[in-house]
């Protein structure tokens, strides 16, 4: 697994100076707002608009009681504070929460209430908003209860915009098929049923789309983090192809709490930090995905979170959007960690 690390952007000359003078004109500032000015990411003036952006947050396990180990329930809300500040900057098209939204209750009403309350936060963020399930959203909760929750029809379900395609996965059953709910499962045990399966295949088949897959529980590893087909689902996903060329760009993925990155079939599969793990704003994690118009996938990390960046092959670069979003090839070499 990758070290976790703040995110800490490299600073041009013009914005370092800019920076100094700001901090030389303001001695009152005080020593948390120095951290937070150094440690949050500054926007580079000369950055160019995206074509599509998203809000990336995972991991949040909202729950009104207190702290276990290094997972700070309580503390979510004011950290998802930090991530509304910076995604009101960034203005993405969609926000999507990878998963454990809640943490476990004994009971359906103290599950709701927690449900409810960070439901309400995130509501107030730009976007449209879409939802994987993660264990822990299910542990006491039906799926229907947890989705009514939220607004959202569908466990799993795709989307279009821009030209690019969008797929939510559900790993909450058992290996014998049945739903998570009502406490009936262990953790461990995470599985996409073959239904699933059939309809994620159907649905890449059709989408004719370079497309980008969410999930909570890992499809790239065969530990205790992993989905038991994962296998099977990677089969499906480096299927699907685009004038002979691989549709699926990336998958984002939580679930294990800290940054990771791997590849299988040339499609790289990024687990995102979890946003309840430490105490503090430091501690914080949470990212922007922007899609450029050359299909360039920069993930713009906060905090803890690590940044990352996929390129195109250069004959897709030299392309227009339209005919590029047909022909572009993620390359394993391509895939880096960017600065931190």
């Amino acid at each position: 697994m990758n070290q976790t690390s703040p995110t800490v952007q490299q600073l041009s000359r013009r914005a370092f100076l800019q920076g100094s003078t700001l901090l030389l004109a303001a001695p009152a500032l005080t020593s948390a707002r120095l951290t937070e000015l150094c440690t949050r990411k500054l926007q580079d003036p000369q950055e160019t608009d995206s074509k599509l952006k998203l809000g990336l947050i995972t991991d949040l396990h909202h729950a009104d009681k207190p702290a276990a180990g290094s997972r700070h329930y309580r503390e979510t809300l004011t950290k998802l504070e930090e991530a509304a500040s910076q995604f009101a900057e960034d203005d993405p098209q969609f926000i999507v929460e990878l998963g454990d939204l809640i943490d476990a209750a004994d009971d359906v009403d103290t599950e709701l209430a927690y449900l409810e309350t960070v439901h309400s936060a995130i509501d107030q963020l730009p976007g449209e908003k879409h939802f994987v399930l993660g264990n822990h959203c299910v542990h006491t909760l039906t799926k229907d209860e947890f989705l009514s929750g939220v607004g959202q029809e569908q466990s799993h379900l795709s989307w279009d915009a821009e030209g690019w395609h969008f797929v939510v996965l559900d790993a909450c059953f058992r290996s014998d098929g049945v739903a998570y709910g009502r406490k009936n499962f262990e953790w461990t045990d995470t599985f996409i049923p073959q239904e699933q399966l059939d309809w994620l295949r159907a649905d890449l088949e059709a989408a004719e789309a370079p497309t980008i897959v969410f999930a909570h529980q890992r499809l790239d590893v065969d530990n205790h983090y992993g989905v038991k087909n994962a296998a099977a689902v990677r089969q499906i996903l480096e299927s699907a192809k685009l004038d002979g060329q691989p549709a699926v760009r990336a998958v984002f993925q939580g679930h294990s709490h800290k940054n990771d990155l791997k590849e299988h079939g040339g499609i790289p599969y990024c687990t995102l930090v979890a946003m309840v793990e430490g105490s503090g704003a430091e501690n914080n994690g949470f990212s922007t995905l922007h899609i450029e118009e050359d299909q360039t996938l920069r993930l713009t990390g906060f905090r803890q979170q690590s940044s990352r960046e996929w390129k195109p092959t250069a004959s897709a670069a030299n392309r227009t959007p339209d005919s590029a979003a047909k022909s572009l090839r993620i390359q394993p070499n391509n895939i880096k960690a960017a600065t931190s």
